[in-house]
């Protein structure tokens, strides 16, 4: 038997195998039977379903994260990005973490009125939404199906603070919106990168945007008045840290005001799926890699303790963060975190309301 699927029908996606979730009572793996035919399978599509939500924000009490709560249009995310933390989240779907989660996509069209009726809820309290704290809001489906640029219109119109965190150029398609919402001072827009290096970059997350993409992507937010913040997540020790300093001075250059970073997380799926993809792509320093990375995770793939997961221990993990320490101080950038008004929420009126005496004063 093989695990991986044929290279021509995984073209363009980051994941090597489609391995069945986790929990999946049987397992289903390609066999070569001899005559070659699973070669001859076309690529793989895109498939998409759409999900009736019940409800559209997501809340968490994750003490690590500046955040708590969030929105994502979509499950799955067809940008392909191997290191992908949503990944296992497919297994709930039935689905694999592998292929199925860059080729089985789900779309979440009546999103905009749920989000609506949960901020008109008398005793709702506004806190910063997070778009893209799973999968990426700008993935090329939303070209489409806008979504995203429904969520952003909501929240514009109840001047909700939000923040976007994405790897897509396709940010900047809605700067009308962005660069209303940044006069406010009700939004961030942080633009993940992860290397300058083209080719590793079509590896590892083959159908975002190229760097170069994002770095224009990021003087074209800061040039519209948006705040921008470079996020480079995740650092792979051996694969892609070494370029940490060249990525916050090239996004510093690009109008960056604020940094972060993340170092490479492994729960679950990820785990077995990033060794298949370093063993496709980079055999050569495969080992290298892994041993690094379990320095940093107590000698195993993952440790999921809050406050660790995100940065690893070890020396290794304070040498990458005294690096990026060191950077941000020397090219003058903030270090990332929420800081959106949310003194300035308000529901918009309806046909029918009372007039606000005051509406159209200052706050």
């Amino acid at each position: 038997m093989i695990r991986t699927i044929a290279e021509n029908r995984r073209r363009g996606r980051g994941a090597v195998s489609n391995t069945s979730g986790r929990f999946e009572a049987q397992t289903r793996e390609i066999v070569d039977d001899g005559w070659d035919s699973a070669a001859d399978l076309p690529p793989l599509p895109v498939e998409i379903t759409r999900e009736a939500a019940k409800s559209i924000i997501t809340r968490n009490t994750s003490p690590d994260l500046p955040f708590d709560r969030s929105i994502n249009p979509y499950r799955g995310c067809e940008h392909g990005c191997i290191y992908c933390f949503a990944r296992p989240g497919h297994a709930y779907l039935g689905l694999s973490p592998g292929l199925d989660f860059e080729t089985k996509l789900t779309v979440k069209p009546g999103a905009a009125d749920l989000l609506r009726k949960a901020l008109d809820r008398p005793r709702y309290t506004p806190a910063t939404i997070a778009l893209g704290a799973n999968t990426d809001p700008y993935q090329p489906i939303e070209r489409d199906h806008r979504i995203t640029r429904e969520i952003v219109e909501v929240l514009l119109a109840y001047r909700h603070p939000f923040a976007i965190t994405t790897k897509s150029a396709l940010v900047t398609r809605d700067l009308d919106l962005l660069s209303e919402a940044a006069g406010m001072g009700i939004v961030r827009v942080a633009v993940s990168v992860t290397t300058l290096d083209h080719r590793l970059s079509r590896a590892m997350e083959p159908r975002c945007s190229a760097p170069h993409a994002r770095f224009r992507a990021m003087e074209q937010l800061a040039g519209a008045g948006v705040p921008v913040m470079a996020m480079t997540a995740p650092m792979i020790p051996a694969l892609n840290d070494h370029e940490m300093e060249k990525l916050l001075e090239t996004a510093r250059d690009a109008g960056a005001t604020s940094a972060g970073y993340v170092a490479l997380r492994l729960p679950r799926e990820i785990a077995t799926l990033f060794r298949e993809w370093l063993e496709a792509h980079y055999p050569d320093r495969a080992s290298r890699i892994l041993g690094h990375i379990h320095t940093m995770h107590g000698g195993r793939d993952y440790d999921a303790e809050w406050g660790k997961r995100m940065s690893g221990t070890g020396p290794y993990a304070q040498l990458m963060a005294a690096r990026f320490a060191a950077a941000i101080r020397r090219l003058g950038l903030q270090t990332g975190r929420m800081g959106q008004r949310r003194d300035l929420f308000r529901p918009p009126p309806r046909a029918g309301d009372q007039f606000d005496l005051f509406a159209g004063c200052d706050p």
